[in-house]
């Protein structure tokens, strides 16, 4: 404070007619120790009071608070000797903070012994008042953690290369605490569908991240929260089920609830939210202290910066694939590897200090990266290591919680590196619809939007209902298809037939269309649907493989990897599978695909690494697949964590009759969460 006031022309110490220099440390130690008692009395309660407000606001109001604070402080400084503007008391208080947080080692780059230190004051404090109550629960709590993106052989290629030295420790030859399991996506390897598998056991009716139903004329786009909402309300009408998290559960940072009554950051109740299904925890733990605010801004502003410095350097060296990193994208960046990291780890932190069952949470900070860095190089190695540190602190933590827990690492899926569709070729996939439709094609290419689940978290930790609203309102003309991409995968639809169209029908309507498609270089395979035969795969040179018919040769789908036919069967049954799937080309010799959207990281559809994400699991729980078997789905993914779950947490909670007869009769795209309470009254 001192020397603070030395320097701001707008801070003061001292009176008009100056003081000694005794006189002025008197005044500065009263100040410092007035700001300091107000941050510990005051602090907590103006946080509380603005715990409805949105995340990101918060933490741009606390500098703001934590200037108030410092202003009332200084009026309490006898004779008046203490001033400053209010814009300078800002500066004042951040600095301060930042100094305290720094003294106690919160800010130093590989050390968070702070943080963990003052949760675990909290909780001791806790439970010598009594107020946790009677001792935790004999039985262990679950953590979930999700590494958005980060796939089997990237976590087996950091954990090799000392990147990740909490996991290499679990996984270690002697005395290792963890398996490690790989396990396989379906046909939509993203986390729209794959995370919708895991927290609610269906994804069914998923084909892609974004896709056009035709009996609604809407696009559904999975990091919206209407589509959220929407696609939540299904895959429990179809269980039957809450969720996985529905007894005592908590889920941070999701696109889903999965039936969680404890709720931060979570998509599909971003557009419609009360008092009932606020949560404050996590958020309380974290900006209750300003240090921690003042922390997470500084750390916002050294990412921005640092990712500016590396595509700088990026578009310097000539790297090659490269994609647009300018915008608004280095605040998206930081917000995922920053602010949604700090808040959401913080929040499930809470959840074990508060000894819950279940808690799942979503860290998406490597997934955004990679889509714009690649999923390997220097780029995602420091988020590689930042998440390994998050990692152990929540084990360090859980050595002071209230119950045992075990802590499950997985990831939704990962990422197949590639240069862009549109980079090889001049010509996005619209065009080349339009091209074999007959249509002009525009010369300049249209730019696809990014599906990167941080854009969704920052949409909902600003309340910004909708994510992407063009699609529904952009009139289409009769004739016109709608194509959407969804990373490596690409959807034609055409809107004026209410109907999904056959092969005879598009070849009637388009006979050009499905050859260009088919024998484009860039293209991998299409499925369509035959009238006679059913599901029908087309490939290069006149390949045809119809699926129903279980054929020996699989042609196109042959390079793509054991269960691709499979996965592509299943998708040709969905309701709302669009007329042509089109997945891009795929090299298997080095994993590379060709993204339909501006990611030389991409994941969506079928080729490599995408399809191949990981399930880190305890040993102390059963093994998730048998010897010589695969896991494979999301929804199988799911009845092995239920099945964990069940083994101290007792059997599933069904929804009642009459929740899931409301349910069936909800009109879509409205909100809906399933009461958990009522549900687990009704099934006591």
């Amino acid at each position: 404070m001192l020397v603070l006031a030395g320097i701001l022309p707008d801070f003061k110490l001292q009176s008009d007619d100056g003081d000694s220099a005794t006189r002025i440390a008197i005044t500065a130690a009263f100040g410092a120790g007035a700001f300091g008692l107000l941050s510990v009395l005051v602090w907590p309660l103006l946080v509380r009071a603005l715990l409805l407000v949105p995340a990101l606001v918060l933490g741009v109001l606390a500098f703001f608070l934590n200037g108030s604070l410092l202003l009332l402080a200084l009026s309490l400084i006898p004779e008046g000797r203490g001033e400053a503007g209010a814009e300078t008391a800002v500066v004042v208080a951040a600095v301060m903070s930042a100094v305290a947080s720094a003294t106690g080692g919160a800010l130093a780059v590989r050390d968070d012994d702070a943080y963990r230190r003052r949760l675990y004051r909290l909780a001791d404090r806790r439970r010598r008042r009594g107020i946790d109550g009677a001792p935790g629960p004999a039985t262990p709590g679950t953590v979930f953690i999700q590494l958005d993106g980060v796939g089997h052989d990237v976590l087996t290629s950091a954990v090799g290369r000392g990147l990740m030295p909490t996991v290499g420790r679990w996984l270690g030859d002697t005395g290792g605490t963890h398996r490690l399991t790989p396990w396989r996506t379906d046909w939509s390897s993203q986390t729209g569908a794959s995370q919708l598998g895991i927290l609610h056991g269906s994804n069914h009716d998923v084909p892609a991240f974004r896709w056009y139903e035709k009996d609604t004329g809407e696009v559904m786009v999975s990091n919206r929260p209407a589509s959220a909402v929407e696609l939540q309300r299904r895959a429990v009408e179809r269980t039957g089920d809450g969720g996985l998290l529905t007894v005592d559960g908590a889920s941070r940072g999701n696109l889903f609830s999965g039936g969680a009554e404890q709720l931060a950051l979570v998509l599909s109740v971003a557009a419609r939210r009360g008092k009932e299904n606020r949560s404050r925890a996590g958020y309380f733990a974290y900006f209750s202290d300003p240090a921690n605010a003042v922390r997470t801004a500084l750390s916002f502003v050294a990412e921005v910066f640092r990712e500016i410095g590396e595509s700088t350097g990026a578009r310097f060296k000539r790297r090659r694939p490269r994609v647009g990193r300018g915008g608004l994208y280095p605040f998206i960046r930081a917000f995922a590897t920053v602010v949604e990291r700090d808040v959401v780890v913080a929040a499930v932190i809470g959840d074990m200090l508060a000894g819950r069952s279940a808690v799942y949470a979503d860290l998406v900070a490597y997934d955004e990266v990679a889509h714009h860095s690649g999923p390997s190089g220097k780029d995602v190695d420091k988020v590689l290591r930042r998440l390994d540190r998050s990692l152990a602190l929540l084990d360090q933590v859980a050595e002071h919680a209230p119950r045992a827990y075990r802590i499950v690492v997985l990831s939704d899926h990962g990422q197949s590196p590639g240069e862009t569709f549109r980079t090889r070729y001049g010509l996005t996939l619209g065009d080349l619809v339009r091209a074999g439709c007959g249509l002009p094609v525009p010369r300049k290419a249209q730019r696809t939007h990014s599906g990167a689940e941080a854009r969704a978290a920052v949409r909902a930790a600003l309340r910004r209902p909708v994510e992407e609203g063009a699609e529904q309102r952009r009139p289409v003309r009769r004739a016109e298809p709608i194509v959407l991409a969804s990373g490596n995968l690409g959807l034609v639809s055409f809107p004026d037939v209410r109907h999904r169209m056959t092969r005879e029908e598009i070849d009637l309507r388009h006979p050009a269309l499905l050859p260009t498609l088919a024998n484009h270089p860039g293209v991998g395979f299409l499925l369509v649907r035959s009238a006679e035969r059913g599901a029908l795969v087309l490939g290069a040179r006149g390949a045809e493989v119809y699926l129903d018919e279980a054929p020996a040769d699989l042609g196109p789908l042959a390079d793509f990897g054991p269960g691709a036919a499979e996965a592509v069967l299943r998708t040709d049954g969905f309701p709302h599978v669009a007329d042509i799937m089109v997945n891009s080309w795929y090299d298997p010799d080095d994993g590379e695909v060709l993204a339909f959207e501006e990611q030389i990281g991409s994941h969506g559809g079928l080729g490599g690494a995408q399809s191949r994400p990981f399930l880190l699991s305890p040993l102390v729980l059963g093994d998730p697949v048998a010897d010589g078997e695969e896991l494979v789905g999301a929804e199988q993914v799911h009845r092995v964590l239920r099945k964990w779950l069940g083994e101290d947490s007792g059997p599933e909670v069904p929804v009642s009759a009459d929740v899931h007869d409301s349910l069936s009769g909800a009109p879509g795209g409205t909100a809906f969460t399933v009461p958990d309470r009522a549900v687990q009254d009704k099934t006591l």
